[in-house]
């Protein structure tokens, strides 16, 4: 048996359905869309979460609670986190992208968690007051991105 010989197994295949020709088709003159309804018209598409009526389920689940659409959203970074950079190193928001500590989607916020022991130019857009007072202690700088 050669590559050119081979076939699929008999019963394996089907004629496609052909839709749309007539009576003669075998799929009589409604072309398998049955009489009148939605499904019936052309342009039919059925939309997203609809349920044939029933009222669905994202309507019949009580919402709770309340989104801020205006909520500003920070990439948080902790103090231990700067601990890898060198001696007065200015660490910037594309710094901290190059190293994975942020993805860079988000402005920058730098929290206090853990102790800075190296001396940091530190430019980010947000500081927690405490993360401010640990990089002037440990003789660095703090300057804000706006």
């Amino acid at each position: 048996m050669r590559l050119n010989e081979l076939k699929p197994a008999r019963g394996a295949t089907k004629k496609p359905k052909r839709v749309g020709c007539g009576t003669g088709s075998g799929h009589g003159k409604t072309s398998t869309r049955g009489h009148k309804g939605h499904k019936a018209r052309s342009g039919y598409r059925v939309k997203i979460g609809f349920e044939g009526g029933q009222m669905p389920l994202n309507r019949r689940i009580p919402k709770r609670g309340f989104v801020n659409i205006f909520k500003k959203e920070y990439e948080l970074v902790n103090l231990d986190r700067l601990n890898k950079f060198a001696a007065n190193t200015v660490v910037t928001p594309e710094l901290l992208k190059e190293n994975g500590i942020v993805k860079g989607k988000s402005p920058v916020k730098i929290l206090s968690m853990g102790e800075l022991t190296v001396p940091l130019t530190v430019k980010a857009h947000h500081f927690s007051k405490k993360a401010e007072e640990k990089i002037l202690s440990a003789k660095g700088k703090v300057e804000k991105i706006v």
